[in-house]
C-alpha cells in the first residue's frame, strides 16, 4: 500500500458517509517531513465527517496513522474548506 492506496482508502471511507460522494476529493500534498492528505467534501458534509466531537474525522486519522507507521510513512489527513 502506498500513497495513491492511503487516498483511496480515505476517499472510500469517506464517500460511503456523506450524500454527494462525487463532491469527495482527495489530494497529496507533500511537505518538508510528512505528506498531507487533503480532504474535500461538500459543505453540506462537512458535518458527517467531522462527526460529533471529532469522533469520525478522527477514527478515520487513525487509520491512515496506523496504515502510513506499517509503511514506515508520516502522513497526515487535513480537511480543507472551499
Amino acid at each position: 500500500m502506498d500513497e495513491s492506496d492511503m487516498k483511496e482508502l480515505v476517499e472510500f471511507i469517506v464517500k460511503s458517509l456523506v450524500d454527494y460522494p462525487d463532491d469527495v476529493r482527495v489530494a497529496a500534498v507533500p511537505e518538508r517531513d510528512a505528506t498531507v492528505l487533503e480532504l474535500r467534501v461538500a459543505t453540506a458534509d462537512m458535518g458527517r465527517v467531522i462527526g460529533k466531537s471529532g469522533r469520525v474525522i478522527n477514527a478515520i486519522r487513525t487509520l491512515v496513522q496506523v496504515q502510513a507507521a506499517k509503511l514506515g510513512q508520516n502522513i497526515a489527513l487535513d480537511i480543507v474548506e472551499d
